[in-house]
């Protein structure tokens, strides 16, 4: 199993304690702020990465549920790290 499977399973994991909410739109908010909280930078980077080039979620071991999926495209850019000035 590579990376990237390792994080779709965590981020499944996470997917279906959230999608348990009995509003949707709670349970895509709830995913992404878990991610965002508790995920760090590279590992948001890698799974943004992922689905910029999987748009289907989808690798060759393992899937995004579509629950998960959703979520990441929703909050794509507040997901993304924010850049840090070297000045």
């Amino acid at each position: 199993m590579n990376n990237i499977d390792h994080l779709i399973r965590l981020a499944n994991r996470i997917g279906a304690f959230f999608e348990a909410m009995p509003r949707h739109d709670e349970a895509i908010e709830g995913i992404a702020n878990h991610i965002h909280k508790f995920w760090e930078p590279r590992m948001r980077i890698a799974m943004l990465a992922f689905i910029k080039a999987r748009p289907d979620g989808q690798s060759e071991e393992a899937g995004l549920d579509a629950i998960v999926l959703e979520s990441l495209l929703k909050n794509r850019e507040r997901l993304t790290p924010k850049q840090t000035s070297t000045h």
